[in-house]
């Protein structure tokens, strides 16, 4: 199933769909789980995003898919194939829209990641969210139907701002597609 890009303005009630979430899959996922965050467009106060809630979940060892897959199935989330190594993701929906992406990864380098950066960046560093916010409203009409061209069309400004955040930190550089 395919769904298209759609873009909406900032929803306050984001970040408590995502604590709700979090206490539900944190009972869930124990005691693989060390940490829950809030991840992507919808964690950053003022910036328009595709309406999914995303969330990074730190393990202490990556198991198989079919660990977590047998966990959350009572939950509503089914794996989805990505091809990313390292890690696995789930969705879930409601009335056929996705609500809510559930990334699981290691716990080792979890608060280097770059989205965990691009995050952190925005949310200390407004000037960015209209920005990225003008960019997404363009790239959602060029690229409505086609989600991966619409994510590979940030690129530039991610990578921009994931630079200027590792910089900050004093992290290396690195490709935001490693």
């Amino acid at each position: 199933m395919t769904y298209d890009v759609q873009v909406v303005p900032y929803r306050p009630e984001w970040s408590v769909a995502f604590e709700n979430e979090k206490a539900r899959l944190l009972e869930i996922l124990s005691p693989h789980v060390t940490a829950i965050e809030h991840v992507g467009s919808t964690s950053i106060p003022g910036q328009e995003a595709k309406p999914i809630i995303d969330m990074f979940a730190a393990v202490h060892t990556l198991q198989k898919e079919s660990v977590y897959a047998d966990l959350l199935s009572s939950s509503g989330y089914r794996y989805v194939e990505t091809g990313m190594a390292g890690r696995h993701l789930f969705a879930k929906e409601s009335a056929g829209e996705r609500t809510h992406h559930l990334h699981v990864l290691p716990f080792t380098g979890f608060y280097e990641r770059n989205e965990l950066l691009l995050r952190d960046y925005l949310r200390a560093h407004p000037q960015f969210v209209k920005e990225y916010g003008d960019l997404k409203r363009t790239l959602a009409e060029q690229y409505r139907a086609d989600p991966e061209w619409y994510t590979r069309a940030k690129t530039a400004f991610i990578q921009r701002v994931v630079d200027l955040a590792r910089t900050e930190r004093g992290l290396p550089l690195e490709s935001v597609w490693d």
